[in-house]
């Protein structure tokens, strides 16, 4: 036979059990009331504080939250707008980068393909006028070519995976689905954001070394006069840069160029005092400037390579033969060899 001290613990514990339930069931039933007397909307009469919204889409209450009809919450991270729940300016920034950036940036870049096909289609490569002579002239350092390859390569990297975030819904997943589209783009950002800095860092190395021969000259305003010659077939003087190349580096390179770090690093560390509108800005200004520096560099890109013969043998060995060099830079081959042409 169970001894009294037994009984009554068993009782006890029964008796907890018993209040338990009945205060389940109590908290229950008020949720129950509550639903249905305000049906998951906002109860006009009754204080801010007291509303109780039910279900996980009710727009009113949102809405409310949106337009700082309730005062902002308290949390315990301690970072700009922490306690902001709605930042109402994102939609703003959504539908400029779904928009104009997309749409407008989208056919920029096409129709800069399709003009520089249809000119190699027309012109053909820039051939030497007078056969090689086999003598070679030093055009750039193995410094100017390290930084400048590590530029171009580097750029690449982040105009490749720029374009594939950008574009990547457009043109990625419809073709492969979304889970492809997922993985790459996971991949895209990753190696978007660990070259970003490595690009920055060797830009700012090349805007130094070449600023001052990029200063423009006389012979400059003539060159941009007459496009350089690439319409008529005519030569015209350059130093050691011509004027599209000058303008290539004062506007692609320095302003493009540090613009698109500038922000790019604003959105790759956003843990110093950045608010969301300062990140949106960012966003907008990297996409907008990273389009168009695109769209110049594939001018660069194909004068460089097969717009114009001999001209990769110079980013590649160092050396230029000395026919292009009197054909292409004419006051920078004097200047060299002291030998007019």
């Amino acid at each position: 036979m169970k001894g009294f001290g037994e009984r009554w613990l068993i009782g006890w514990k029964e008796a907890g059990i018993l209040v338990f339930c009945l205060l389940l069931f109590t908290v229950s039933a008020q949720g129950a009331e509550v639903g249905e007397t305000r049906g998951g909307r906002i109860d006009p009469n009754a204080p801010a504080a007291m509303v109780v919204p039910q279900g996980h889409n009710n727009a009113a209450f949102f809405d409310g939250v949106r337009r700082t009809l309730y005062a902002p919450g308290v949390t315990s991270i301690q970072t700009p707008e922490a306690n902001v729940l709605i930042q109402s300016e994102g939609n703003t920034w959504r539908q400029i980068r779904n928009g104009p950036i997309t749409v407008w940036g989208g056919w920029l870049i096409l129709a800069v393909m399709v003009a520089i096909t249809l000119f190699y289609l027309v012109k053909g490569t820039i051939k030497l006028h007078e056969p090689a002579t086999g003598r070679k002239l030093l055009r750039f350092t193995f410094y100017e070519r390290l930084v400048h390859w590590i530029v171009a390569l580097s750029f690449v990297l982040l105009a490749l995976t720029g374009l594939g975030l950008l574009f990547g819904k457009h043109l990625i997943e419809p073709v492969f689905g979304t889970s492809v589209n997922a993985a790459l783009l996971w991949v895209a950002k990753n190696v978007h954001n660990y070259t970003g800095p490595v690009f920055g860092f060797f830009l700012v190395l090349m805007i130094l070394r070449w600023a001052k021969d990029n200063l423009l000259t006389d012979q400059d305003w003539l060159w941009a006069k007459k496009f350089g010659g690439l319409l008529s077939g005519e030569e015209i003087p350059s130093g050691r840069f011509n004027f599209g190349e000058k303008f290539w580096f004062w506007v692609g390179v320095t302003v493009l160029g540090l613009t698109v770090t500038v922000t790019g690093l604003i959105l790759d560390f956003p843990l110093f005092g950045q608010t969301r509108q300062d990140m949106q800005l960012a966003h907008i200004l990297h996409a907008s400037a990273a389009l168009l520096m695109i769209a110049m560099a594939f001018g660069h890109i194909y004068i460089g390579t097969i717009g114009s013969e001999g001209s990769l043998d110079g980013m590649k060995t160092g050396y230029v033969d000395e026919a292009w060099a009197k054909q292409h830079h004419a006051v920078w081959y004097q200047e060299i060899t002291g030998r007019r042409q």
